[in-house]
């Protein structure tokens, strides 16, 4: 009925690096890209914006006086 004796200090280390790798991953996923990378995905993003904004709908404004 003996589990295996776990060192608690050990384990709170290792995990902390593997938190610290897998950030470390993501970060080098969003900024170690080239310039042009970054200018093609800014443009994709505002082309997709514009796309959307023209398709919303504009909705007659009110008179004042029509309570």
């Amino acid at each position: 009925m003996t589990g295996d004796v776990v060192n608690l200090r050990q384990f709170r280390k290792q995990k902390a690096r593997t938190e610290k790798d897998k950030a470390a991953d993501q970060n080098r996923i969003s900024y170690g890209r080239t310039k042009a990378e970054k200018q093609l995905t800014k443009t994709l993003n505002d082309k997709a914006s514009k796309a959307l904004d023209q398709g919303k709908r504009e909705t007659p404004a009110e008179p004042d006086d029509a309570k």
